[in-house]
């Protein structure tokens, strides 16, 4: 098998006196889908005044999750939203169906997505690539408001 090359590591930044920032976000969501939040972080994280460090999100329920992904093509998230339905369809028989059908596909989904992302902060801005959003993803059928954490830490 062949190994890829890895070349120096570019320094960006050193220390400096640690700070840190916290908050909550209510995202309201319309249903099943993808919500691009990614301004209301990077407004947090100019809010905080906080230039190089790591950003947390992290949302607090099982049945919604987060993710990075591509903010170009609206189509990628609908193709990421079919792959999902045939990972966890509803109606599959699940022993859990208390809450209804969408409730354990959506627990499924959130097993294989995350609860929680980390992305670096460089010169007081989120290091996301050209074409990468940060995105709550639920899985439920209705609306709901969900809750994310919002963590800062750094100089």
């Amino acid at each position: 098998m062949r190994q890829g090359k890895v070349g120096p590591v570019e320094h960006l930044s050193s220390g400096a006196v640690e700070r840190h920032a916290s908050g909550r976000l209510t995202i309201a969501t319309s249903g099943q889908g993808f919500t691009d939040f990614t301004e209301a972080v990077a407004d947090f994280v100019r809010g905080s005044g906080i230039r190089d460090g790591l950003a947390t999100v992290f949302c607090r329920h099982t049945s919604a999750s987060l993710t990075i992904q591509e903010n170009a093509d609206p189509d990628v998230r609908t193709d990421l939203m079919t792959a999902l339905d045939g990972l966890a369809p509803r109606n599959a028989g699940y022993v859990h169906g208390a809450e209804g059908p969408d409730d354990m596909p959506a627990h499924i989904r959130t097993l294989v997505t995350d609860s929680g992302l980390s992305i670096p902060l460089v010169a007081g801005r989120l290091a996301l690539g050209t074409w990468q959003g940060i995105y709550l993803i639920e899985h439920r059928d209705r609306p709901h408001r969900r809750e994310v954490v919002l963590s800062v830490i750094g100089a």
